[in-house]
């Protein structure tokens, strides 16, 4: 089920310069293969505060591992939604901002040809990202959500038509500064990585970052030909695990209790809504909770037991979010596997949040990415 971001404060990590009470807002755009998403939110001294948010299902990969384009369909739904996103950043009078495109966008033959028609008929120049800087802004945007005593981090970011997988080294920082060593990896400069932004990166001891070219939606269409069920989820599982097998082995002296995970996406804030019961999601309870693996490998064996028309029908589910979750929780259940740890953190945030701890960080005179 697309979720709506709720306009709310945002956990405080203090990297921002101090603003005044009304200092002007910012905004951040992320389109992904499935979703288009927009955070509006006014900067303060200990960060930022959310004042408006869109979230809406596209589907822009929809026929895309088919066809190799953006199909038209999918084109106009997310033209649709970067206007509403544009109406917004006009009424709140957004002038530093940033939007980006993903996957969808980095794998289309038409990819190009749909950025520059998005930018005459909605005014938002969109930048394709790459992987890599799609990873580190996923992972600032979670800093808020970092154990201080856990060693390792692992984060995971379950989109429509990929997967980031990041995992930084923290054991030679000390606790107190941890979230702000996360906060470096948010690239304050727009556009690729330049070497600076890669010198902050090695300060932060990543240690392997992996973009799986398999998300919900790409992973569901690959094994759409397989009856419902069991051996449907699988399969999918079995795919994605070959898919990152080789991803950041344990380094020696590595301990389980020592390693955080964090989920951020929409598959496991509806695993952690099905395990809280539900009938309506409530950010507020489930961005931040701590979910305890085996009761989040409990939900997904329930859901992976079900039909398409019985997730739909299960109240905490629906039928926005049915189809896909199947191979979300596929992608989720093979990381628990490889990487064992107690529980995991649920983040209703992500991208978004990078952008924003990124434009915190650079300078006023920072370029607009909205037509006049």
């Amino acid at each position: 089920m697309d979720r709506p971001a709720a306009a709310s404060p945002e956990a405080p990590l203090g990297r921002a310069r101090t603003a005044p009470p009304r200092a002007a807002p910012i905004g951040a755009v992320d389109l992904g293969t499935n979703n288009c998403r927009l955070l509006i939110a006014r900067p303060r001294d200990d960060g930022f505060h959310v004042i408006d948010s869109y979230s809406r299902a596209v589907k822009l990969g929809e026929k895309l591992d088919a066809d190799g384009a953006l199909a038209e369909d999918a084109m106009t739904r997310a033209i649709e939604a970067l206007g509403v996103c544009a109406d917004k950043l006009r009424r709140h009078g957004v002038r530093r901002m940033r939007a980006v495109a993903t996957e969808a966008c980095r794998r289309a033959a038409n990819g190009r040809a749909f950025i520059e028609r998005a930018r005459r008929e909605t005014g938002l120049r969109l930048e394709v990202i790459t992987a890599e800087e799609e990873s580190r802004l996923a992972v600032a945007g979670c800093a808020p959500l970092l154990d201080e005593s856990a060693e390792q981090l692992l984060v995971v970011d379950i989109g429509g038509g990929s997967t980031e997988l990041v995992l930084v080294d923290l054991s030679g920082t000390p606790a107190r500064l941890r979230p702000r060593l996360l906060m470096a990896l948010a690239p304050a400069r727009r556009g690729v990585l330049e070497p600076d932004a890669r010198a902050r990166a090695a300060a932060a001891h990543i240690v392997d970052w992996i973009s799986a070219p398999s998300g919900v939606a790409t992973l569901h269409d690959r094994f759409a030909h397989i009856a419902e069920g069991p051996r449907r989820f699988e399969a999918m599982r079995a795919y994605f695990e070959a898919q990152i097998a080789a991803f950041a082995p344990r380094r020696p002296g590595w301990r389980d209790d020592a390693l955080q995970i964090i989920g951020a996406s929409g598959t496991v804030t509806t695993i952690a809504g099905v395990h809280l019961g539900l009938r309506r999601y409530d950010r507020s309870r489930v961005d931040g909770l701590w979910l305890a693996t085996d009761d989040a490998r409990r939900v997904i064996a329930d859901l992976a037991a079900l039909d398409d028309a019985g997730r739909a029908r299960h109240p905490s589910v629906g039928p926005d979010r049915a189809i896909l979750l199947l191979a979300g929780a596929a992608i989720l259940s093979a990381v628990m596997g490889l990487w064992p740890a107690e529980k995991l953190r649920v983040a209703d945030r992500g991208l978004r949040e990078g952008m924003l701890y990124a434009l915190l960080g650079e300078s006023a005179g920072a370029p607009r990415a909205l037509r006049d």
